[in-house]
């Protein structure tokens, strides 16, 4: 897989994301649906934003690890939100997790009026290999 990022601009370096990601000869794509912060057990946290956050990246990655890709070949990330006021005190520690796994994404960011149940906070992605 060859993947090239594409930034006409330097600002968007300080919020972790990048313009456009182009993607030649890939192995396989893999699209995943939001994942939120619902233990194994299939039941929705009602706690805070960061606690929430926490659980929707853990629940990411465990998608794309047992699907046989790396969180390094996300190439898009939404993120959805019913607050953007609450996410943005806890924004490093996606941004941290990006770093982490050297994920090079485009990425949108959208606050929206209710998500699942109680949840606050999910993640959708492209993931290549």
């Amino acid at each position: 897989m060859e993947k090239r990022v594409i930034n006409p601009w330097k600002w968007q370096n300080e919020r972790s994301y990048n313009q456009a990601v182009e993607v030649k000869n890939p192995q396989g794509t893999l699209y995943i649906s939001g994942q939120t912060a619902i233990n194994a057990e299939g039941i929705s946290s009602n706690e805070n934003m960061e606690s929430q956050l926490k659980l929707a990246i853990q629940n990411l990655e465990q998608v794309i690890t047992e699907a046989g890709y790396e969180c390094s070949g996300i190439v898009t990330l939404t993120i959805y939100t019913t607050a953007t006021s609450e996410l943005w005190p806890h924004f490093n520690i996606l941004q941290e997790w990006i770093a982490k796994h050297n994920i090079q994404q485009a990425t949108t960011l959208m606050e929206v009026k209710s998500l699942f149940e109680t949840v606050k906070v999910e993640l959708e992605a492209t993931v290549v290999k």
